[in-house]
């Protein structure tokens, strides 16, 4: 299949790598340049625009940092929308706001092309891996169509729905829960560190007993590390989407306290320096506050 992967990042570049391996014709494309280097020599093709990535593409892939990168990649000049063939099928992987899905879907259908959404979850490993989950939304017949190349980049697909918006959703309050695990954790682990309970047994302890899931133990672990750096999901992303699930919540009439709170503490860290680190260096919020270093 002729396919198209805009946007190389932390994610991105996993997933793009993960397609041509799988033996599909790739055509990448990435705002700063370099990125595609060891693609290209794996057989991939390297285009100046999203319009030239896309233009002979059956299906194109976006995995950018928020709305105004996808907004730029689409709608923005050389942008794909006007580029990619009728009946071709844009699937966006990116997190980004139910507002912006509503508009892709909007917008494509206007141009008689297809549009699924399919946020992943996972980190850069998962990705690299093609170990990621992947909550795939859209027409019934068109999931369908696409799910042996979704199973390309991840090991189980999640279909949540007929409506592109609805895996939106889903990703967003998948992240709000993931950051509350790391604010729970936070905050516990600052309570039995005052009382002088050592950090890595207090570990052990809830991974092996309570909590012993993939999730609590790499989360706890880097916390505990304070392995924050390089970031494998940056703390200003995190911030990003709690705020996002805040605008999904007013959207339909639903309260998330618990996301006001975290949307506060996310600030808190980026003041005291800490935005281009991991998100779970907001950990660090819940020490400072009691006076621990």
């Amino acid at each position: 299949m002729k396919l198209a992967f805009l946007g190389l990042g932390n994610m991105g570049h996993g997933m793009a790598h993960n397609l041509l391996k799988s033996g599909h014709q790739l055509t990448v494309w990435n705002r700063s340049k370099g990125k595609a280097a060891d693609l290209v020599k794996a057989g991939a093709k390297e285009a100046n625009t999203p319009a030239e990535a896309v233009r002979d593409a059956e299906a194109v892939f976006t995995m950018v940092a928020d709305d105004h990168a996808i907004e730029e990649i689409v709608f923005g000049d050389n942008g794909m929308l006007g580029a990619l063939p009728r009946g071709a099928v844009h699937i966006s992987s990116s997190t980004i706001s139910v507002a912006m899905s509503k508009r892709l879907q909007e917008s494509h259908q206007k141009h008689n092309q297809e549009y699924l959404s399919a946020p992943v979850f996972g980190r850069p490993d998962a990705a690299a891996a093609a170990k990621l989950w992947v909550v795939v939304a859209g027409p019934n017949d068109l999931v369908e169509k696409y799910k042996p190349l979704l199973s390309t980049i991840g090991q189980q697909t999640f279909v949540m729905g007929n409506e592109p918006p609805m895996a939106n959703v889903v990703k967003l309050s998948g992240n709000f829960m993931i950051a509350t695990v790391i604010e729970s954790f936070a905050e516990a682990l600052t309570l039995v560190r005052k009382y002088g309970v050592d950090p890595k047994q207090y570990v052990e302890m809830l991974t092996t007993s309570l909590f012993n899931t993939p999730l609590y133990k790499n989360y706890t672990r880097l916390i505990v590390d304070q392995k924050f750096e390089p970031a494998g999901f940056k703390l200003t992303l995190g911030l990003k989407d709690v705020r996002l699930a805040l605008a999904a919540g007013e959207g339909v009439s639903v309260p998330l306290p618990i996301a006001s709170l975290l949307r506060d503490h996310f600030l808190e860290a980026v003041a005291n320096g800490m935005a281009d680190k991991d998100w779970t260096a907001m950990s660090q919020v819940a020490a400072m506050n009691a006076g621990l270093k």
